[in-house]
């Protein structure tokens, strides 16, 4: 057993997610999630950039003495999970990997569809990850670079939005695919919204669900779950408006987001 927590990081909201997932399946374990919503959203920027940012939020985790470190944002895992494996102690896992091995086993005709952040589609890590499962899957990707701004903003339904998430998807769908994997770790608060669009033919796959089982499986293959003792506790740190984490935070999570921290910069000079 090991009572350290789990350390979870994103570009902003869209990682409670994925903290969602992880306390359902894992309801024992402590969990520090990590928001740097002052720099988010990371889709824009340059992939070298966004490579630094995850390696620091690996290591700054690290430094709060967590025992296993979840990017829980596609653009820094697509850019960054090798370089943050190589530099932490502890085991690093990434988003991308697990949405495309979902990906491979629900399609039917080997046509999937990938929507997320520029640079998530930019490093094409889903279609190299998609055809290490699968060489004869076809794989059709488009960067949605507006859907997170909707999400940020707690607007996730409405006309607006539908217009949005179809002006996107529209182009996927006239490729025949029946897989559609959700690339950014804020679409599922889109998922109502994205699934009236798509069709009841279309599965949708985000990989929230796939991270946890592997996080399950890392912590039980080491002998790390924690099962037993003082109830879990739960750490916010945002490097943003903490008011505005606290309050979409609930959108996203639910009423465990109450008290949220903040990071100031350099992120060394408050770790540990």
């Amino acid at each position: 057993m090991n009572e350290a927590p789990i350390g979870i990081f994103d570009s902003g909201l869209g990682g409670l997610t994925v903290m969602k997932a992880v306390m359902r399946r894992l309801p024992r374990e402590s969990i520090i999630y990590f928001g740097d919503s002052a720099r988010g959203p990371y889709g824009p920027r340059d992939i070298a950039e966004i490579r630094r940012f995850a390696v620091e939020l690996a290591l700054y985790l690290e430094g709060l003495g967590v025992k296993i470190v979840i990017i829980a944002c596609n653009s820094a895992t697509s850019a960054g999970l090798l370089e943050a494996q190589r530099a932490c102690k502890v085991p690093v896992l990434g988003v991308v990997e697990p949405g495309a091995r979902g990906a491979v086993q629900a399609t039917l005709n080997r046509r999937i569809g990938v929507i997320g952040t520029r640079a998530t589609v930019r490093s094409r890590s889903y279609p190299r990850a998609i055809h290490a499962l699968d060489a004869g899957a076809r794989v059709f990707s488009r960067a949605c670079p507006t859907l997170v701004d909707f999400v940020e903003r707690g607007e996730v339904e409405g006309e607006r939005v539908e217009q949005e998430v179809r002006g996107y998807l529209e182009p996927l769908l006239k490729r025949g695919v029946d897989t559609m994997v959700l690339g950014c770790t804020h679409y599922p608060l889109l998922r109502g919204v994205i699934a009236g669009v798509a069709g009841e033919g279309v599965n949708l796959i985000s990989s929230d669900q796939e991270v946890a089982r592997e996080v399950e499986e890392n912590l039980v293959r080491r002998g790390f779950l924690r099962d037993r003792g003082k109830p879990p506790t739960h750490r916010f740190l945002f490097t943003g408006d903490v008011d505005k984490a606290k309050e979409l935070g609930r959108l996203f999570l639910g009423p465990e987001v109450s008290e949220v921290e903040r990071v100031g910069f350099p992120l060394r000079e408050v770790a540990g």
